[in-house]
């Protein structure tokens, strides 16, 4: 198993290629590993890093992001070579979401706020220290220990 460091985000001018290479190789992952996990193929993780890929559909994207423990909008800076925005995009509605496995899409935009599923106020803070979740691949926030859907009444998305 691999920790993932945290906000790994692109550096100014970083392609998709250098970007996904840098993350896989910081995590000890090889391109299988990677392909694997984000349940792609493995070609296509070697097209990325060669650089011959430089558009992602909606599935690799989500299952690149979840690999490498990076929010889906890193992936979609990188793809059209702009600056991320220093917004907390990673979200989770605390009645769908199951432990372990990638947030849905729809909850990853940054004009989500509820649930399209069964409307519930999505989440993208821990309830235990209020630090913003950084990745949804582990049950339990890094920084206080809490599980992230133990007592989620609290702490909904911020509406403001």
């Amino acid at each position: 198993m691999y920790t993932s460091e945290p906000n790994l985000p692109p550096t100014p001018q970083e392609t998709l290629a250098d970007y996904v290479r840098r993350v896989r190789t910081s995590l000890g992952l090889s391109q299988r590993e990677l392909a694997d996990k984000a349940g792609v193929h493995l070609q296509s993780v070697g097209k990325i890093e060669r650089g011959q890929t430089t558009r992602l559909n909606q599935k690799p994207k989500s299952g690149l992001a979840y690999a490498l423990g990076i929010p889906v909008e890193y992936l979609d800076a990188v793809c059209k070579g702009v600056a991320v925005e220093a917004i907390a995009s990673l979200k989770f509605c605390p009645n769908c979401w199951t432990s372990g496995t990638p947030p849905d899409p729809m909850w990853t935009s940054a004009r989500s706020k509820y649930c399209f599923a069964c409307g519930s106020a999505l989440c993208n803070c821990c309830s235990g220290c209020h630090k913003p979740i950084e990745s949804l691949k582990f049950r339990f926030c890094p920084y206080c220990g809490q599980g992230y859907k133990a007592e989620i009444t609290s702490d909904r998305l911020d509406l403001d």
